[in-house]
């Protein structure tokens, strides 16, 4: 049976694996039909707070080229690296810069460090979606009416494990095991569900120490860390289609009236 071929995978059978980080990606990929892009620290807390905040479509390119080129096409873009808005760029990838009236109805072009480039990696995945902390039950929620295996595609920093994407991972993987009955047979699952499981009561305490949120500590993104990690901010789920990702919602309302 192809990873494709959905309608052959009974509800019960269905599997949830977590990927580490981008490096691991080749691994996994053949073996799911849905891929779940995760970077809490903040790429995928940015796109989730801009398509619920009414931003029309976000274009993720891997590249500042791509994104410079986007721009000079009239686009609104988006660069970050480093933790930094990239010179030339009038924003970044806080989450909160998103929630500006003045983006409503419009279309961004967004690159990232880490979390458009492993978008870049998934897209050809028959389905492709965002989580975070954030959007954390509706993502579950929605994957649950999904067909076939889902695989969640830490995104980590710059191909490296990190704690907060495993955290949101296992928490997401936790509910579809528990809740819908996915199986799981990767101990790195495993791994992520336990690790969320330790320290759900307090994630953000937990996570003082981790690296990246000491980077953006450093860089004065408190408020940016506090919005990312506070669950279920949202209820949205970000879908890639035709190059853009677009509320699940409204391309859904989209195909039923096309």
């Amino acid at each position: 049976m192809s990873s494709t071929d959905t309608s052959k995978v009974e509800r019960h059978e269905r599997r949830v694996e977590v990927c580490f980080s981008p490096k691991q990606f080749e691994l996994y990929k053949e073996e799911f039909h849905t891929c779940v892009v995760i970077d809490v620290l903040r790429a995928t807390s940015a796109i989730c707070a801009g398509l619920a905040n009414g931003v029309d479509r976000i274009i993720p390119v891997p590249t500042v080229e791509e994104a410079r080129a986007l721009q000079a096409e009239g686009c609104i873009a988006a660069a970050e690296r480093n933790g930094q808005i990239v010179e030339g760029f009038d924003f970044g990838n806080s989450p909160r810069s998103y929630l500006t009236d003045e983006l409503v109805g419009k279309t961004v072009a967004l690159t990232t460090t880490n979390g458009t480039k492993a978008i870049a990696m998934a897209q050809d995945m028959p389905l492709v979606a965002i989580g975070s902390i954030n959007n954390l039950d509706a993502i579950s929620t929605w994957l649950m009416q999904q067909p076939g295996h889902v695989v969640l595609l830490c995104s980590g920093w710059k191909d490296k494990f990190n704690l907060e994407d495993t955290i949101c991972a296992g928490a997401i993987a936790d509910r579809l095991i528990d809740i819908a009955r996915y199986k799981s047979i990767e101990d790195s699952t495993i791994a992520a569900k336990h690790l969320f499981l330790g320290v759900r009561g307090n994630i953000f305490s937990f996570l003082k120490a981790s690296s990246h949120r000491r980077r953006l500590r450093n860089l004065n993104l408190g408020e940016d860390i506090k919005y990312c990690l506070t669950p279920n901010t949202v209820n949205v789920v970000p879908v890639l289609h035709e190059g853009a990702l677009v509320d699940s919602r409204t391309l859904q309302v989209a195909e039923a009236e096309g």
